[in-house]
């Protein structure tokens, strides 16, 4: 079926890289609006006990709605196409990552800032020198938890014309082909996973060589 599956992909190879280029243009886009949007949010009311409180209630219901019906949410109010597969995917990334980073910002050592804050720091010194380096190993587990989520539920963007990868897997579950199945299913398996331990090498890269364990 492997075989199979690559003769697939070398009978129709600007069929096959169109999708990919779509799946990764999709996932890419959402998870950097997502991340545009939450990463500032959630270092903004992290510090506010109560918004963050609700904040992180909410986004945590958000977590709890499956990604089909998050799509089909969208598509009586935004139509069919890659817009509002974006707009979906978007909305599937915020929840992890303005979580982790409230949780990041708040679990910052208060030793660490109080000793910044003795020494004369300004706030946004704090900010940038003390308090995002120490938060930065969990909003990057709030980052590669939404890459995963994003790359697998754009697949289901096939479903409201979104394209990608996922055309593939609904055109092989359609017809029975499993072949044509693997040609989607696989690249968007190695897509998640590659893309997982990329962010990986880059939190330790990132992370202060004393939070590194």
């Amino acid at each position: 079926m492997l075989i199979d599956a690559w003769n697939y992909i070398l009978a129709h190879p600007t069929q096959f890289w169109r999708a990919l280029q779509v799946h990764v243009m999709l996932s890419a886009s959402a998870l950097a609006i997502a991340a545009i949007i939450s990463i500032p949010a959630g270092i903004a009311v992290a510090r506010r006990s109560g918004v963050s409180l609700a904040v992180v209630n909410v986004a945590n219901i958000g977590r709890t709605l499956p990604s089909l019906a998050v799509l089909a949410l969208v598509m009586p109010l935004l139509g069919t196409g890659f817009a509002p597969a974006l707009f979906a995917l978007t909305l599937l990334a915020l929840p992890p990552i303005v979580t982790h980073t409230i949780v990041g910002m708040r679990g910052v050592d208060a030793d660490a800032v109080d000793a910044a804050i003795g020494m004369g720091m300004t706030r946004s010194g704090l900010l940038w020198k003390v308090e995002l380096p120490m938060a930065v190993p969990m909003i990057f587990a709030g980052l590669r938890t939404a890459v995963v989520q994003v790359i697998s539920g754009a697949v289901l963007a096939a479903f409201i014309g979104g394209g990608g990868l996922g055309d593939f897997i609904t055109a092989g579950i359609a017809m029975m082909a499993v072949p044509q199945l693997l040609v989607g299913a696989i690249p968007v398996a190695l897509l998640a996973l590659g893309t997982d331990f990329l962010f990986g090498v880059l939190q330790r890269r990132l992370t202060p060589q004393g939070l590194r364990a």
